[in-house]
């Protein structure tokens, strides 16, 4: 495997303070259900990004300045892919009726499970990139399709009922029609069945997986240490559920973003293609991720389109990789 910055005691230590977080986070702030208003939001918004600053500045005191860069480099790719997902939870949301006061429930889980996924791919990704290190170059062809396709398409409607780990799902397990609560199973006539809110999460995790495949590879492209992939990896999702909350109402006035996101998934994928070559510095790097950001978010808000997508009409970024069951 790569070499990491990170001891089994820098992993054990953070993966423990990350899930004592987590734990703080339902076990008393959110332990009963309720709707995330916009100032919980922006404050819980506030303390996962001071938080992983605080992280980040401790890499680069601890590690140095190309460790402490590679994992803002990192987190800040990371973070900006996320707000696609948002897109995601809106339209799985509206699409399964789920009560508003349930979202946070239900965004919990998924940022638990995609925590583990993330680590299997990681640790993965990193261990074929030691034994076989023209990985690279495929991680690096992928990352530049993929941001040729967001140039070229756009968006593209996803609609959950074509997921085929959905429709594998409803086949196999007894479900009941109402969401009984908030619980993801109960007992029905004598037997466990799934609420519908066990769907709507399996939903968040496919799909997770799907955003996965984009986003560890542009990551790789900044770090090859697996510590730093995964903690950047893991500080911006963290985030993700509070951001959905303070942006689920105005994400569509980000309009060029899209663009923004092929042009940076483009920009790492050609400098993971020419790296043996010539090695893109990681201040060059961050410097252009940012500012290709910022500029999209700017332009999205100085020029916005003339036409918006209509309130409840959501579509999100398309993974080459997205499968679709055939209709029935």
């Amino acid at each position: 495997m790569a070499q990491s910055i990170g001891s089994p005691l820098f992993w054990t230590g953070f993966l423990l303070v990350v899930f004592f977080l987590l734990l703080i986070d339902l076990g008393i702030f959110h332990r009963k259900a309720h709707a995330v208003g916009f100032k919980e939001a922006l404050f819980w918004s506030a303390t996962w990004v001071a938080l992983s600053i605080s992280f980040g500045i401790g890499v680069y005191l601890k590690f140095g300045a190309q460790k402490g860069l590679e994992f803002f480099a990192g987190y800040l790719i990371e973070y900006a892919l996320s707000v696609d997902n948002i897109f995601v939870f809106i339209l799985i949301f509206s699409y399964f009726s789920v009560p508003k006061r349930l979202h946070h429930r239900v965004l919990f889980w998924g940022i638990l499970g995609a925590l583990c996924l993330r680590l299997v791919f990681i640790l993965v990704g990193a261990a074929l990139i030691e034994a076989f290190h023209w990985v690279l170059y495929l991680f690096g062809a992928f990352l530049v399709l993929t941001g040729i396709k967001i140039l070229k398409q756009g968006e593209t409607n996803l609609d959950p009922k074509r997921n085929p780990v959905v429709r594998a799902f409803q086949r196999i397990t007894p479900m009941v029609s109402d969401y009984q609560g908030g619980g993801f199973f109960v007992r029905h006539n004598g037997k466990l069945s799934a609420t519908p809110l066990a769907l709507v999460l399996i939903t968040v995790e496919t799909t997770d997986v799907v955003f996965a495949v984009d986003s560890i590879p542009a990551i790789f492209g900044v770090s090859h240490d697996p510590f730093i992939v995964f903690t950047s990896n893991i500080c911006a999702i963290l985030g993700l559920r509070t951001m959905y909350f303070m942006l689920a109402a105005v994400v569509d006035r980000f309009a060029y973003l899209n663009v923004g996101l092929g042009i940076v998934l483009a920009f790492i994928g050609v400098k993971m293609l020419i790296a043996g070559v010539y090695k893109i510095p990681i201040t060059t790097s961050l410097l252009v991720v940012a500012s290709v950001l910022l500029g999209s978010v700017l332009l999205s808000l100085a020029r916005p389109p003339k036409q918006l997508k209509p309130p409840g009409e959501t579509s999100i970024r398309q993974s080459p990789l997205i499968t679709s069951a055939p209709d029935e």
